[in-house]
């Protein structure tokens, strides 16, 4: 394949996925004073209630330390709140409250209305489908990609273990 139509390519998916990002953010603030990320949490956690912030992290493929500010932040704004984890001393479980549920299901509508937009009025669905098949597939060989090069690399030296941040030196 040729390199300029991989770099066209790569070029196209960043460039769309930032437009879309800002697109959608824009008006989620406008209507809602909503940031996207904010949105995301909140709307997992009305999908899947009584999440840990790992498993927020995982979700998203951030950070654990960044996944607690986002949700430090909507608790501080009475949108959600931790409780006990009945099943581990050392995690809580995130749960939108009732303020959180109803932001989140308006914010929703915006949400949706924008992708209908942006996206479902310009391809057909079989495009929707081919297009997010390709994605995930795109995602899931780079996924592997990575773990085969996170398992082929030589353990660093004691003492000599870079520090990743919101992680230990090993």
């Amino acid at each position: 394949m040729a390199d300029a139509d991989l770099k066209l390519l790569y070029r196209e998916l960043v460039s769309l996925e930032i437009e879309l990002w800002d697109g959608i953010e824009g008006r989620l603030r406008a209507e809602y004073d909503l940031p996207l990320t904010s949105f995301e949490v909140l709307h997992l956690l009305l999908q899947r209630p009584g999440r840990r912030i790992q498993d927020i992290a995982e979700k998203f493929s951030i950070t654990v330390g960044g996944t607690s500010k986002v949700v430090d932040r909507l608790e501080a704004a009475g949108l959600c709140e931790r409780r006990a984890n009945p099943n581990d001393r050392r995690s809580s479980i995130v749960e939108l409250t009732s303020e959180g549920r109803k932001l989140v299901s308006g914010a929703l509508k915006v949400f949706e209305e924008e992708l209908e937009l942006r996206i479902g009025s310009v391809i057909t669905e079989q495009s929707v489908r081919e297009v997010t098949a390709v994605l995930s597939t795109l995602r899931a060989a780079g996924r592997t990609l990575d773990a085969e090069r996170k398992a082929s690399r030589t353990p660093v030296p004691a003492g000599r273990a870079s520090k990743q941040p919101g992680r230990p030196a090993t």
